[in-house]
């Protein structure tokens, strides 16, 4: 890797800490104003949710990062979106650890991410797409390459939109 690509991945992650400790810090220190408690109590809360919070927003902004490390020069990303699990006995991922597997449209291809993994990247002109209710298939070079249950509603019809925008067959 490069020399740019090696300090752009920890300033997303100083980005996300920093303003996810902030966002929780004021939030909690609102709320402990409102609820009248002393000063002291309202800054040790505040802390101790900093100090969360900016651990989840450290992994959310390294994944920006990387995400963003994996676009080919102009390529832009059009939307991100939630892919339930394969399977049933799936055990959800706690809420700092945000979905576990995201569907990214870009202005030249459709990626599979599990969480910081790239699981597959196909060009827009080689994958066809499929809208079946809330599922999403996608078939390339005549084979099935996978079906995705989608959590957002309207969200595989909107894929199918922006595929349809994009050259996708």
């Amino acid at each position: 890797m490069g020399e740019g690509r090696e300090r752009r991945v920890p300033r997303a992650e100083l980005s996300g800490a920093v303003g996810t400790a902030l966002v929780a810090a004021a939030a909690v220190a609102g709320l402990g104003a409102v609820a009248g408690l002393p000063v002291w109590a309202v800054v040790a809360g505040a802390l101790i949710t900093a100090g969360f919070a900016g651990r989840a927003g450290a992994l959310a902004g390294r994944r920006r990062g990387i995400r963003h490390e994996a676009l080919d020069p102009g390529e832009t990303v059009i939307g991100t979106y939630t892919v339930r699990p394969p399977y049933t006995a799936h055990t959800p991922p706690a809420a700092h650890e945000g979905p576990q597997y995201q569907l990214l449209t870009t202005t030249r291809s459709l990626q599979l991410w599990e969480r910081s993994a790239l699981l597959w990247r196909y060009p827009w002109p080689e994958v066809r797409v499929i809208a079946e209710g809330p599922r999403l298939r996608v078939h390339r070079g005549g084979h099935e390459a996978g079906t995705m249950l989608l959590e957002q509603p309207g969200a595989a019809l909107e894929i199918r939109r922006v595929a349809a925008r994009h050259g996708a067959v």
